[in-house]
C-alpha cells in the first residue's frame, strides 16, 4: 500500500477525505494541528475519527497561532459571527493556516518517504477563505516539488484535494458511502468542551444545510435546542 499523510482536523470534511484516501488503498498517516484554536474538542474528535477509520499513525503538532491574533478562531476577544454567511473573507480566517499545516504535512511526508498528501479544502460550500481555492492547491503542490529533497531525487509529491469541487451534500453522501461516522466529528467554530455545536456559526450553518440537502439524518449534538 502507498502511504499518504492526511490532514485531519476532526471536522466533517477532513473525516470524509480520510475515508476517501483509505478507500483508494492508501496507508493513512493522520496529522492534526493544535494551532491555538478556541476549543480542543475538534482535536479530540480528530483522534476518534482516526481510530474509527484505522489510521496507521496519528501525529498532533502544536504551533500557537493565537500569538499572531487577527482571527476569531484564535483570539477570543473577536466574536464568532452568527448572523449567517456574508460576502468577503470572514473574521474566522486564520492567516496562513493551510500553508502552515500543509508545510508540516510535507515535512512528515518526506520523513515517511511518502509522496501523497490529502487535504479537505473546498471551493464550493465554504466560507470564502483564500487558501481553499484550486489555484492555491496547484501552487502549493508546485512549490513542494521545488522545495524538497524527495522531489529533487525524482519522487514528486501529489497534493490531493478530492472535495475541492463538491457541494456539502455531495461530500456527506460520499462519506456515508465510505463508512464515516459523522457523529464523531466536530465542525462548529465555538463548540463546547463536549463537542456540542452552537448551530449558528458559518460552519454549523453549512453543515446543517448539507445534511438536509443530502437527506441524511444530522447526528450533530447542539448546545441549544
Amino acid at each position: 500500500m502507498k502511504k499518504a499523510v492526511v490532514l485531519l482536523s476532526g471536522g466533517l470534511d477532513s473525516a470524509t477525505v480520510l475515508a476517501i484516501a483509505r478507500s483508494e488503498r492508501f496507508e493513512c498517516y493522520a496529522l492534526s494541528v493544535d494551532y491555538g484554536q478556541r476549543h480542543r474538542s475538534e482535536l479530540v474528535a480528530a483522534h476518534k475519527v482516526g481510530q474509527s477509520l484505522g489510521v496507521k499513525a496519528h501525529q498532533s503538532i502544536r504551533i500557537d497561532l493565537s500569538v499572531l491574533g487577527k482571527s476569531a478562531l484564535t483570539d477570543k476577544s473577536i466574536a464568532i459571527p452568527t448572523e449567517g454567511l456574508t460576502n468577503g473573507i470572514p473574521v474566522t480566517y486564520v492567516p496562513a493556516r493551510n500553508t502552515i499545516m500543509l508545510s508540516l504535512a510535507l515535512a512528515w511526508a518526506e520523513v515517511l518517504e511518502c509522496h501523497d498528501i490529502f487535504i479537505g479544502v473546498n471551493a464550493v460550500d465554504y466560507s470564502g477563505y483564500p487558501d481553499c481555492r484550486p489555484d492555491y492547491i496547484e501552487a502549493f503542490e508546485k512549490m513542494s516539488n521545488l522545495a524538497t529533497k524527495a522531489a529533487r531525487e525524482g519522487n514528486k509529491l501529489t497534493l490531493h484535494a478530492p472535495l475541492l469541487y463538491l457541494s456539502k451534500k455531495e461530500i456527506i453522501r460520499l462519506g456515508v458511502e465510505r463508512g464515516v461516522d459523522y457523529s464523531l466529528t466536530v465542525s462548529c467554530y465555538q463548540a463546547d468542551e463536549e463537542g456540542s455545536a452552537c448551530g449558528l456559526c458559518d460552519a454549523c450553518r453549512l453543515r446543517k444545510a448539507g445534511f438536509l440537502a443530502a437527506e441524511v439524518p444530522d447526528p450533530t449534538r447542539y448546545s441549544l435546542p
